[in-house]
């Protein structure tokens, strides 16, 4: 009884310093995500782009982490209720990985073995420029009160 009443007062009167915290680093981890984001704007497709790319999601792994635990009251919940949000989301991750991977693979294998789509994926599109000089003719209106 000792051990739920202490618990009980330092889940009340630190509370309002445990959300200050907490909401700090999710700024921090915010305002890096925004200067990795901004850092790889126009730079060529490269490994350090992705290894960027992958940084920003572990990064938003961590805020959805505080957010869960902290907001959502998860931190201070029994092990079997935690195990309950986390298995099935775990799974959903898994499955949205696994439907994405097997979508390439059937992308690549219809390349592979179509040829109509190997050439279709393989055609540039020119971006059509349109010159200031140029006169554009007006549809005739034959339809009146369409």
């Amino acid at each position: 009884m000792e051990h739920n009443a202490a618990q009980m007062a330092e889940n009340h009167g630190g509370g309002t310093k445990e959300v200050i915290r907490v909401t700090i680093i999710l700024s921090v981890i915010t305002l890096i995500e925004l200067a990795l984001g901004y850092a790889i704007i126009g730079m060529p497709p490269s490994t350090l782009v992705t290894a960027v790319k992958g940084s920003i999601l572990i990064l938003m792994m961590a805020k959805a982490f505080y957010i869960v635990a902290y907001f959502m009251h998860l931190k201070h919940e029994l092990k079997n209720m935690i195990m309950t949000i986390v298995v099935p989301l775990a799974l959903f991750i898994w499955f949205i990985t696994a439907f994405l991977w097997d979508g390439n693979s059937y992308k690549n294998l219809r390349n592979t073995y179509d040829r109509h789509h190997a050439e279709q994926n393989s055609i540039k599109v020119e971006k059509k420029e349109h010159s200031s000089g140029e006169k554009h003719a007006q549809p005739s209106s034959d339809h009146k009160g369409h």
